[in-house]
């Protein structure tokens, strides 16, 4: 991402995201906020967001990541469940959660680089939406600035556990930003876990997924935010060897889980994107 501009690419989330409470019935994630969030000036970017169902692909990326928001907010619940007190958004871009936040005791991290914070500030603002007090912006550029070190700046507890979402942001680091990450995680108290998406290498797809892969990574690319790091599952499970429960979801673990019996076309398809839980 350039240093002076807002992510793109967080921008094409949140419209898909808008999109799918205008246009999928029954939704798999309600979020009254998607909407508010883009405001006027995105309104007609959002009129012009295609849904195109003749584009199994599109429609198969629109599922994904709904199903990787609703996964990683089902899992929050777990953990809400479980007494966790904090939740800590890596790369959060227009993420609504904050904003909509069901659980009174949990505090709310939001990680971004601090020009995407920037912009998003602005949309609340224009949007009327509210921050409310349980929600803190903590400005890091992965690649160069230790999140450990902002994160306790911005009054995040070190001694407590902890539930992170890192969604839509791995494919974009390199290896040693990953493993800076994922480490700073791991050094987390027992009962902490993380959610996250991943995608397998090119050469791993089947021939028509790799066109896909192709088109959408020139996308990317164009936008300044170019796909640099891949893992198979048996990889990604090499690097989390240090936690004690993982699960790794597959598109027919997901479509089972969250697009099962629809009379549509939304369901994710392939075998590019993944999604991960672990927990410690």
């Amino acid at each position: 991402m350039e240093q002076a501009t807002p992510s793109r690419t967080a921008l094409r989330v949140a419209l898909r995201r808008a999109a799918h409470q205008l246009y999928d019935s029954p939704m798999v994630f309600p979020d009254p906020i998607a909407i508010p969030i883009l405001g006027e000036a995105y309104a007609e970017e959002l009129r012009r967001t295609p849904l195109r169902p003749d584009r199994p692909f599109s429609v198969a990326l629109r599922a994904f990541l709904l199903a990787r928001s609703r996964y990683a907010e089902d899992n929050l619940g777990r953990a809400a469940a479980g007494g966790i007190g904090q939740y800590v958004l890596l790369g959060a871009g227009l993420d609504t959660f904050a904003y909509r936040n069901p659980y009174p005791e949990l505090r709310v991290f939001e990680v971004d680089h601090p020009a995407t914070q920037r912009w998003k500030i602005e949309l609340l603002q224009r949007g009327g939406i509210s921050i409310p007090g349980s929600q803190t912006f903590v400005p890091v550029d992965l690649e160069s600035q230790s999140l450990s070190a902002q994160l306790q700046v911005a009054g995040f507890d070190h001694t407590a556990p902890a539930f992170f979402a890192w969604l839509g942001v791995v494919p974009y680091l390199t290896l040693a930003a990953f493993r800076a990450t994922l480490g700073f995680i791991a050094e987390q108290p027992e009962g902490s876990g993380v959610t996250l998406d991943y995608g397998q290498p090119r050469d791993a797809l089947p021939f028509v997924e790799r066109l896909a892969h192709d088109s959408l990574a020139l996308r990317v690319q164009l936008a300044g935010e170019p796909f640099q790091l891949f893992f198979t599952p048996a990889e990604i499970a090499a690097e989390f060897a240090g936690f004690g429960s993982i699960e790794d979801l597959g598109s027919a673990e997901i479509n089972a889980r969250y697009f099962r019996g629809r009379a549509d076309q939304l369901a994710v398809r392939g075998a590019a994107g993944r999604l991960l839980c672990a927990w410690k």
